[in-house]
């Protein structure tokens, strides 16, 4: 029964709740107004009824002190003839017993609203209860029994006339709150049209600020709620835009590099190879030419540097596309130290499980590429702290240096700053970012950061 009712309740308006509403108060209110108006008509007709039945005792006082000389014999008709033409009593009913219990007279039923009953509960709730009153006239008995139906019946009569009163009043009520509040609240359609609009992508709509206080702070809540959405609208195309523009850019650089790779290694490092090999062959055959020989041994040493230049070049342009971040670095950093054992690098990774051929790991790698480089051009540092780590959903890269501080913005060099350039905008695809900083103590820190792809995070923290 619950079920199939609150579908009907649920179809009912706010405007017929709230008349609803109203008229169950005012109905409420009426019910305490009927039950004070109950007990004020309950004390009236007791006190009705108890003015009547003493007047009514009093004139038969009266009566029987007159009856007092009348002999026995006589004493009935005397009596009779004197209450019968009187009939009912006043809200009375009067008995006339015999010495030994015979009824003589009765008097007979009220004529006023003849007929007429109430309700039960009704009389219950309001008839008062009064004993008989006995009164003795020679060897004669007089019993007046307190009738209060009558009276009881006109309270009904004036609680259905006043009960219809209320139920006219109560509609009038509900009609007039109802009418009320969709005039008031008309302006509600226009916030749910505005609403709607906005929902379905027109963040250019407003509202007019509505005469209602109230109203008018909910318009202008919604127009400024509407200003900060069509911004923040705004500001999320533009990064898509530009995070748009990065990625292409750096596919075009990458794509570059590639092509840079790929001519070293064809044409450069070939070359380099043959010229090796043809000084090779005259370091055999010069054995006793000493002047020949030494100048082709040069030829072979520097060919051989040569070489580890351009494969360094290489593996700088096209880092490695498989396995883990971790071991790429390691090793990466591992021929870093070789090149450069005078300055002392301490290094701290934890990349967990982190593959390098993807978008970050190459962010993360050109990074580190691009910084310590930096650092070996231009700082003249002796010591350098890295840190790698990737914890909740983000990644941190540290790189800092105990050398002469912001060195590369002063520096005249031909390309200085490229570098950083190129790790912002690696760091724009990801919506990272790169800070640089000159601590106190002197150096220079550089500071990225780039959040985990949610996709990714949910799939780490599954079981």
């Amino acid at each position: 029964m619950m079920r199939q009712l609150l579908p009907s309740r649920e179809r009912l308006n706010l405007h017929t709740r709230v008349g609803l509403v109203f008229t169950g108060l005012a109905a409420s209110l009426l019910l305490v107004l009927a039950g004070l108006w109950l007990h004020g008509s309950r004390n009236a007709i007791h006190e009705e009824v108890e003015a009547a039945n003493r007047v009514s005792v009093q004139w038969l006082q009266a009566l029987a002190g007159e009856l007092q000389g009348v002999p026995p014999d006589a004493l009935p008709g005397r009596l009779l003839a004197v209450v019968q033409p009187l009939g009912r009593i006043r809200a009375n009913a009067l008995e006339v017993l015999a010495a030994d219990g015979r009824r003589l007279y009765r008097s007979p039923p009220p004529s006023y609203k003849a007929g007429r009953r109430v309700p039960d509960w009704f009389a219950g709730l309001l008839t008062p209860e009064f004993a008989p009153r006995h009164l003795v006239v020679g060897e004669l008995q007089l019993v007046l029994y307190p009738d209060a139906s009558r009276s009881v019946i006109d309270a009904w009569d004036d609680l259905l006339a006043m009960a219809g009163w209320a139920l006219a009043l109560l509609a009038v009520i509900f009609v007039v709150s109802r009418r009320a509040l969709d005039r008031a609240l008309r302006p509600l359609e226009q916030v749910m049209t505005a609403l709607d609009r906005t929902g379905s992508g027109r963040f250019d709509t407003r509202l007019p600020v509505f005469a209602t206080p109230e109203l008018g702070r909910l318009s202008r809540a919604f127009n400024g709620m509407a200003d900060r959405l069509t911004e923040a609208v705004n500001d999320n195309v533009r990064l898509e835009t530009e995070q748009e523009l990065a990625r292409c850019l750096q596919g075009r650089l990458e794509a570059e590099r590639r092509g840079i790779a790929r001519e070293l290694h064809d044409e450069l490092a070939q070359g380099i190879t043959a010229v090796r090999a043809l000084a090779g062959a005259i370091v055999q055959r010069t054995g006793e030419q000493p002047a020949l020989h030494s100048h082709a041994q040069s030829i072979v040493a520097v060919t051989g540097e040569m070489q580890d230049g351009v494969k360094n070049i290489l593996l700088r342009l096209r880092p490695p596309a498989a396995g883990s971040l971790q071991t790429a670095l390691e090793r990466q950093l591992a021929a870093w130290r070789r090149q450069h054992e005078e300055i002392e690098l301490a290094v701290e990774l934890r990349c967990g499980d982190q593959v390098a051929g993807d978008v970050r790991g190459q962010t993360v790698l050109r990074i580190v590429q691009e910084g310590l480089t930096n650092v070996v051009r231009h700082a003249a540092a002796s010591r350098v702290d890295l840190k790698i780590l990737r914890h909740d959903g983000e990644w941190e890269i540290s790189l800092a240096d105990n050398g002469h501080g912001q060195h590369c913005h002063a520096s005249p060099q031909a390309g200085c700053g490229l570098g950083l350039q190129g790790m912002t905008e690696r760091l724009a695809v990801l919506g990272g970012y790169l800070q640089r900083e000159s601590p106190a103590a002197g150096g220079f820190r550089l500071r990225a950061g780039f959040p985990e792809p949610v996709a990714a995070i949910i799939l780490e923290e599954e079981p």
